[in-house]
């Protein structure tokens, strides 16, 4: 007899600075389950930071190595968190399906301020303000997509979001 495939308690998909990588590691905490990263799994493949990655291989094979990346973190039954970008691909996209995703939301203004200074080659810009706004344009309709629920964390602090991401499993799992 075959063990049944695992599965998430959750998934986390969001923009860059929604807080994925704090809550999934708050909430892994609080369920007692481990905490899976998509792009934590990118960085061990090649030996050095996702956005290292992503710029050395451009934006169409980086989702590409995503996309492989993500399956193997679905299979985990912690909480895994996906890297911003992860829902642009339409494979993707269809393996989060059959999970509870849970879409940490950011205003455009608490993105900008909480990646400023990291390394994310994807919000290179000379105006990252607008850059970021484009980028809220453009995948917010994906995110939506593919969310279970929906929490926003601007000016809200982590145990906030995690004490509300947990009511909601409670009652949906």
């Amino acid at each position: 007899m075959t063990e049944p495939a695992q599965s998430p308690v959750a998934v986390l998909v969001g923009p860059p600075g929604a807080g994925k990588t704090t809550i999934a590691r708050r909430l892994a905490r609080a369920l007692a389950v481990e905490v899976v990263d998509s792009d934590d799994l990118i960085a061990q493949q090649f030996g050095e930071p996702c956005g290292d990655v992503f710029a050395h291989l451009g934006e169409q094979k980086f989702r590409e190595v995503e996309a492989a990346c993500v399956e193997q973190a679905l299979a985990s039954p912690g909480v895994v968190s996906l890297g911003g970008g992860a829902v642009l691909t339409e494979h993707t996209r269809e393996l989060l399906d059959d999970h509870q995703v849970i879409w940490l939301d950011v205003s455009a203004e608490d993105g900008v301020q909480r990646t400023s200074g990291s390394n994310r080659p994807v919000l290179d810009s000379d105006d990252r303000q607008a850059h970021y706004l484009q980028l809220l344009q453009d995948r917010n309709p994906l995110y939506r997509e593919v969310a279970s629920f929906r929490a926003k964390t601007s000016n809200r602090t982590p145990q906030q979001v995690v004490a509300e991401v947990l009511s909601y499993l409670e009652t949906h799992n």
